[in-house]
């Protein structure tokens, strides 16, 4: 750009002819978003009459005021924090309402204080298929008459198990017992929930204790601290055929003595879902032993009848004589010796 030095004129005047005002009058409506109708007839009209005076003062710019806000426009709000705003973006997603508690099960509302003590406890997933759903742990079992069994040590049963567990004693045991004299106060648990394959044998299928499933029952414990063993031959004999009809008719499995020997001592008790509703009911109530076992065997009795005798036959049945006597002596002539045996000298 060049300069004069006397007065720091610029070479070129300070004039714009009208086209050229047009043409930046109109850049400047595009850059102001001005519509139309409102903007000026000319640059004219928006810098004044003749060019602006640059030198010691500032041209004022007829810049025109926005429209006045229409009366049924909604009213500003306050100004404020952010956070105290509510937020009314059309794209921001509205909150997800917390999760509802999950409902209990029915077997859950059923199984109340007074009928056992069996509060739930969360799901197990173990692996292999181990644990499940609906879980309780199962500590007493309360009678009718509000007196509680206790089950030592409690048990980790589904909620369907356990019912049946509470039912089976309040219904069939309880009233045993009574008719015994007795009120029953514990009931054994040998074993409930446990991650383990059958009979606790490495690789094979998964046992009902594994689904939390089964309960093992040991025996039964009255108040007045006799013991009934479901496994004890010393126990009466109808009072074991007795229960056992009672766990046959209610749960799917039943194992005891006589199924196999790892349930010797204990009766295995499971609710295992089968195909046409198949049960297994295996346990041998064996008669009580003697109290004396016999050292001797018993004599015969009187009334039993004689032994047979086998008959004497007419032929000869002794035993055979030695060989050298079967042989009968050989007719020897008069005169004559029978030859003697050579002899041997030995030799030194």
């Amino acid at each position: 750009m060049n300069l004069i030095v006397g007065n720091g004129h610029r070479k070129w005047p300070y004039g714009c002819p009208r086209r050229g005002r047009t043409a930046i009058a109109a850049a400047i409506w595009l850059l102001l978003g001005i519509g139309a109708e409102a903007r000026p007839a000319s640059l004219d009209d928006l810098f004044g009459e003749g060019p602006p005076k640059l030198r010691g003062s500032v041209h004022r710019l007829k810049i025109p005021l926005p429209r006045p806000r229409p009366a049924e426009a909604p009213t500003a709000e306050p100004e404020g924090p952010a956070a105290a705003r509510p937020d009314t973006r059309p794209d921001k997603p509205a909150e997800q309402a917390s999760p509802a508690a999950p409902q209990p099960s029915a077997c859950r509302a059923a199984l109340t204080e007074e009928i056992a003590i069996a509060p739930s406890i969360p799901d197990i997933l173990g692996p292999g298929g181990c644990g499940g759903t609906d879980l309780v742990r199962l500590e007493a079992i309360v009678l009718p008459d509000k007196h509680r069994v206790a089950v030592t040590p409690a048990a980790t049963l589904r909620c369907s198990m356990a019912s049946v567990i509470a039912d089976w004693v309040r219904t069939d045991i309880a009233p045993l017992a009574a008719k015994l004299g007795g009120e029953i106060s514990v009931l054994d648990n040998f074993d409930s929930y446990e991650c383990r394959g059958f009979n606790r044998i490495p690789g094979a299928h998964l046992s009902e204790h594994g689904r939390a499933n089964a309960l093992d029952v040991r025996s039964f414990k009255f108040v007045d601290g006799r013991t009934i063993s479901l496994t004890d031959r010393g126990v009466p004999r109808d009072l074991r055929e007795t229960i056992l009809h009672s766990v046959c008719a209610r749960f799917m499995t039943v194992l005891g003595p006589g199924s196999d020997w790892y349930h010797e001592d204990h009766i295995h008790l499971d609710r295992a879902e089968r195909r046409n509703n198949y049960r297994i009911c295996q346990w041998n109530v064996y008669d009580p032993l003697p109290q004396i076992a016999p050292l001797m065997p018993a004599g015969r009795p009187e009334e039993a009848p004689p032994r047979e005798v086998a008959a004497k036959s007419d032929a000869k049945t002794a035993v055979k004589p030695d060989a050298d006597k079967e042989r009968p002596e050989a007719a020897k002539p008069d005169g004559v010796e029978p030859p003697k045996k050579p002899t041997t000298k030995k030799r030194r």
